[in-house]
């Protein structure tokens, strides 16, 4: 995540060892390239030059065409790459029109933790940035990507923006590229070379038909019925397993006249590719196809155990599912991947799953597997906030990272069918919202959640306090204050030491940023620790121990703080956790620092980074690279303190608001800078500053 300044072994276990910069990697978050890209090239050649003249692009045409493949194709074709790199949005998961901002935000890597209009930051962000953004699939939000993509064009005139959509977005200056499908006349089109590969994918026995002239022929003619589209040709060759050549020709004529007499008014091309979805789903087994209807309630990708959990039902036992999901994987209507930290994954494309729910409509099962998917990752959500403070941490960071859009699905479910679960859902969420880096989202739906179910108890409670660290990240420091004292009294009425002592926390950081640490230390110091009891290795009672070790810090009273640090550091040691044991890592940092030993500083903070890099928080990143530059300061190395200031700066500037407005991180910042132009001079500063600015944060 911080990639620009790494730091290797030895420095790493030196305690006066310096981190050395090494080369950046190039930013963005293109997907991997589709395998066996076929044809295209007089649309990747206009792209290529549209990539370079033009602001706004927008492929479109008809579900199954290939409009995403083409767009990630000329994407990482381009023939001049952006500085600040090429990043892709997948939008087809979002439902939610108002989360549209947070998703490309996200994507971006722009974790913003300011109270003010997202829209605003975002556009502020990237001002200055020379980027490519692409925005796939967005026929559900033309109107809201209308108008937001305005918004950054004209804001950032280094931006360039490209659209796959079924419709255009309708905007000034827009470009619009119609992605036709393959040419499918004569044995060397681009149709018959797609459907030819996909049919030896399925069969090696495939390779006999397309040897013979007389059966390459009848090929021809089925990428001709199929209308050229690629979704169709890979749905009919992975049909090759179970048929021959001639059977499939035969079946696919009588489908297809069938339905060219019915009165649905289709244009052709629509009509062909829901024809060929329709044929695929009559030749599943009758348990497929019921699989893939309530396969449809997922919203992007999904694992084995949600399939399991959510789709098992009737006929269709636990214990099958696994083997029927194969099943539809084989016959290609469900594309699976392997993920870093997430194993085996699965998803459909938006045409397939589209008529997946048509049918799910049918069979009268929309609200009953709904409740399963929503509950199901309830359920996680609680799962992932017992285990957060342990060994698994890393895992729930990147096991909920990959859930993010079931997450919302089922959130917004819940909010319109039982708000108590919701309310318990947001939540337990805490961690994933104050942690992870999405604390506009979490805000939104914890006040969500706090409307729809007012009543108290333990879980409003603990939505309260989720709410009261999202208003904390984002600077708000009154409402955080304010609900602070409001969860504190509610958690006495409960007789819960664990709620009281994470109510403690919140007050207290409420009142230390603004510049009072005696006040903090009194709400969550060891005495007030002492007086509401509770399990000390809780999540209430160590937060507790991080606030007190920042306010001691603020009062300079450094032993005490490095004591309260290393006891909180030894407690997440024994429990397996890193994100509060990174945070005891800065503590003691900042108070090796106070007393003078500016080596010990540095290797404890490179110590802070590297637990803050495994769980992507950009709050903890943007907070260490400006300790580790006050004591590279401090050691004489007045340009590698300047580079880690400007790397600093570019990892606030994606977190929303510099030092978060407290006193005591301004100050050390500063002093940092002072030290640095002392050593080096203002010149050479502003050269390295500037160099580590342009260092990419994604």
């Amino acid at each position: 995540m911080f990639g620009e300044y790494s730091v290797n072994d030895n420095q790493a276990g030196s305690a006066g060892g310096d981190p050395a910069p090494v080369p950046a990697t190039t930013a963005g978050n293109l997907p991997p390239g589709p395998s066996g890209f076929v044809g295209r090239e007089r649309e990747l050649a206009l792209l290529r030059e549209l990539l370079e003249e033009r602001r706004l692009i927008t492929l479109t045409g008809v579900g199954g065409v290939g409009k995403s493949r083409l767009a990630l194709r000329a994407v990482s074709e381009a023939a001049a790459p952006r500085p600040d790199g090429a990043w892709w949005v997948e939008l087809s998961p979002l439902r939610d029109p108002g989360l549209l901002t947070t998703t490309i935000s996200h994507a971006v890597g722009l974790a913003d933790h300011s109270s003010g209009s997202l829209d605003e930051e975002l556009c502020a962000w990237m001002a200055d940035k020379r980027l490519l953004l692409v925005l796939d699939t967005c026929e559900h939000l033309v109107a809201e990507c209308r108008h937001l993509v305005g918004e950054l064009l004209q804001s950032a005139p280094g931006l360039t923006v490209v659209v796959t959509s079924r419709e255009p977005l309708g905007s000034p200056g827009e470009e619009v590229v119609e992605v036709r499908p393959l040419p499918c006349e004569g044995p060397d089109s681009d149709a018959l070379a797609l459907f030819r590969a996909r049919a030896l994918a399925a069969t090696p026995q495939a390779a006999a038909v397309f040897a013979d002239p007389a059966r390459t022929a009848v090929a021809v003619e089925v990428c001709r019925r199929l209308d050229g589209i690629p979704l169709a040709l890979e749905l009919a060759g992975a049909r090759m397993r179970l048929w021959t050549l001639e059977e499939m020709a035969e079946r696919l004529g009588e489908r297809l006249s069938l339905l060219s007499d019915t009165r649905a008014p289709l244009v052709p091309r629509h009509q062909t590719m829901r024809t060929t979805i329709g044929w695929s789903h009559e030749l599943c087994e009758p348990l497929e196809r019921l699989l893939w209807a309530r396969l449809s309630v997922f919203s992007g990708d999904f694992d084995i155990a949600a399939a399991r959990a959510v789709c098992a039902g009737g006929p269709l036992p636990a214990a099958r599912v696994e083997r029927v999901l194969a099943g539809l994987v084989a016959k290609s209507v469900v594309l699976r991947s392997e993920e870093r930290g997430a194993g085996a994954r699965y998803r459909m494309l938006d045409t397939i799953r589209e008529y997946g729910h048509d049918w799910l409509v049918e069979l009268g099962e929309v609200q009953i597997v709904s409740d399963r998917h929503a509950h199901w990752y309830a359920a996680l959500s609680e799962a992932a906030d017992r285990g957060w403070l342990g060994p698994g941490q890393v895992d729930w960071y990147r096991r909920m990272t990959a859930e993010h859009a079931q997450l919302r699905t089922a959130l917004e479910h819940l909010l319109g069918t039982d708000a108590e679960a919701a309310l318990g859902m947001a939540g337990a969420l805490w961690f994933y919202w104050f942690s992870c880096g999405h604390v506009h989202e979490g805000r939104g739906f914890l006040e969500r959640a706090l409307r729809a179910a007012p009543r108290p108890g333990p879980a409003h409670n603990q939505a309260l306090w989720a709410l009261g660290l999202t208003a904390l990240l984002q600077g708000d420091m009154d409402a955080a204050r304010a609900v602070g004292e409001r969860c504190t009294r509610d958690a006495a009425l409960l007789s819960d030491p664990e709620r009281e002592l994470r109510a403690a926390y919140l007050h207290a950081v409420s009142v230390m940023m603004p510049g009072d640490p005696v006040r903090a230390l009194a709400l969550a110091g060891p005495r007030a620790r002492a007086g509401h009891g509770g399990r000390t290795d809780g999540a209430g009672w160590l937060l507790c121990k991080l606030a007190t070790g920042y306010a001691l810090c603020d009062l300079r009273r450094f032993e005490e703080a490095a004591e309260e640090a290393r006891s909180l550091r030894e407690s997440c040691a024994e429990l397996g956790e890193r994100w509060l044991r990174a945070y005891a890592d800065y503590i003691l940092a900042v108070a090796a620092l106070g007393l003078g030993e500016h080596g010990e500083a540095a290797r404890h903070v490179r110590a802070m980074l590297s637990g803050k890099r495994l769980l992507g928080d950009r709050f903890g990143i943007a907070l260490g690279l400006d300790l580790l530059a006050a004591a590279v300061a401090a050691l004489g190395d007045g340009e590698l303190a300047a580079r880690l200031l400007g790397t600093g700066h570019a990892w606030w500037r994606t977190v929303g608001r510099p030092q978060m407005g407290s006193p005591s991180l301004t100050a050390l910042r500063d002093k940092g800078e002072r030290q640095a132009r002392a050593a080096i001079g203002d010149a050479a500063y502003e050269t390295a500053f500037l160099g580590g600015a342009a260092a990419p944060t994604g």
